[in-house]
């Protein structure tokens, strides 16, 4: 496994070796910036449980969800249906500055919300048929540091790496055709992660 770690690392970061890209951007906000965000995003999103169709029945994630947009845009994955709210003034700030940082631009926001780190994601690929081919995804991260695993769907080859406070992570190209990602479980994690992920979606 292939572990990134630098004392002074060189912004922005290449993670992937090789059939995709992943630039690791460091913290784009100040703590300061990052907690401010954190507190809104906590207590102001209109948070619901995530829902998914497994094995026929439906199940509810302790993880919860929001997602947002520029129009009411569907969105499906694990067989179920998405509305997208209108942007809020700051999760339009937020968008701003990925696309400043990034140079892509992006119409939609998924974000989640992870209590502590007994909750996380399965290995899977953002390959949904709604996204944009080879479209960038912009991952934001606030409040507790995460690790974030990527795992090559031939070679299985994996990269890992700690997602900060206030952080930018972009896959884009081929990377969610080659590479799967997961947010592993953990017990030493006992706060809060809200992650927003800006993507973007064609009709």
């Amino acid at each position: 496994m292939l572990s990134l770690f630098d004392e002074t690392p060189d912004y922005p970061l290449s993670l992937l070796p090789n059939d995709g890209t992943v630039l690791y951007y460091g913290k784009v906000f100040s703590q300061e910036e990052a907690d401010i965000y954190y507190d809104y995003l906590f207590n102001q999103i209109p948070w619901q449980h995530d829902e998914a169709i497994v094995f026929g029945k439906l199940i509810l994630t302790k993880r919860k969800v929001a997602w947002f947009g520029e129009k009411e845009f569907e969105y499906t994955y694990s067989n179920r249906t998405k509305y997208a709210k209108f942007w809020t003034p700051e999760l339009l700030k937020l968008k701003k500055k990925c696309e400043e940082v990034s140079g892509e631009t992006y119409n939609s926001c998924l974000l989640n919300l992870y209590h502590d780190g007994s909750e996380g994601m399965a290995y899977h690929s953002d390959g949904e048929t709604d996204l944009k081919k080879h479209g960038a995804i912009a991952s934001l991260t606030f409040g507790a540091e995460r690790k974030f695993l990527f795992k090559h769907k031939t070679t299985k080859e994996k990269v890992e790496i700690f997602l900060e406070n206030g952080s930018l992570l972009i896959m884009k190209g081929t990377t969610q055709e080659n590479w799967l990602h997961r947010l592993p479980p953990t017990t030493k994690v006992k706060t809060p992660r809200v992650n927003l992920t800006f993507r973007t979606i064609e009709e």
